[in-house]
């Protein structure tokens, strides 16, 4: 497996570098992000871990590039631990984020989770899931299609969706759902959670099902909706 380090602060990068390889990974830098967009573009890489401050092009526009092509994990490094700074990283198609200064095992940890979780996702179960009848949820080829037409979602927004659609009987709360797409113990914000069912439905979205198939259960959570 190789991982994709787009960091700026070289100290950071050698450390993450470090660390990386030192778990029997591949692992290549980018200083920049036009450097880390045409590197990515180029090779085959199996995890990003992206800054968010970046010289060159911005982190956040990196990352919604990447998301056009791949469903590559990004893991995005900040030293902005403000609420609406991750929710936007998030909205961009990140798929998790770790605060400067960090620990590199904590780092590795979280690096690991989300190679698991992709190798998860991408294995999938085998029984395909029809919601009301127009959205069908293929968890063996990892694919969404509304109406007949596919649907493009990040790792985490279809991990999000076939969990619930799987048991549409259940009412999810954040606590659950952002467990079950992270896969483990979450200590970040709700709003989080509400940044991932926010995309699902814009992605979702038609005028018969203007909640894009999830509905608010207020006080509590979400629920699938036929």
């Amino acid at each position: 497996m190789k991982i994709l380090i787009i960091e700026d602060e070289s100290a950071i990068a050698e450390v993450e570098k470090a660390y990386i390889e030192r778990e029997g990974y591949g692992a290549e830098i980018a200083r920049d992000g036009l450097e880390g967009l045409a590197k990515f573009r180029s090779d085959t890489f199996d995890l990003v871990l992206l800054d968010l401050m970046l010289p060159g092009m911005a982190g956040a526009d990196v990352c919604r590039e990447i998301r056009r092509s791949s469903n590559a994990p990004i893991l995005m490094v900040t030293a902005k631990s403000g609420e609406d700074d991750i929710v936007a990283g998030l909205d961009a198609g990140a798929d998790d984020y770790i605060v400067k200064p960090f620990s590199p095992k904590i780092l590795m940890a979280r690096v690991r989770a989300n190679l698991r979780k992709n190798g998860a996702a991408e294995g999938g179960g085998s029984d395909v899931i029809t919601v009301g009848g127009s959205l069908v949820i293929d968890p063996q080829n990892f694919t969404v299609k509304k109406n007949g037409e596919e649907v493009s979602l990040t790792r985490n927004e279809f991990m999000i969706l076939s969990k619930m659609a799987a048991r549409p009987e259940k009412t999810w709360s954040r606590d659950d759902l952002i467990t079950y797409a992270l896969g483990y113990e979450y200590d970040g914000f709700e709003r989080s959670i509400d940044s991932y069912i926010k995309n699902i439905r814009k992605k979702l979205y038609d005028p018969e099902h203007e909640n894009g198939y999830i509905r608010t259960v207020h006080g509590f959570g979400y629920k699938i909706s036929e």
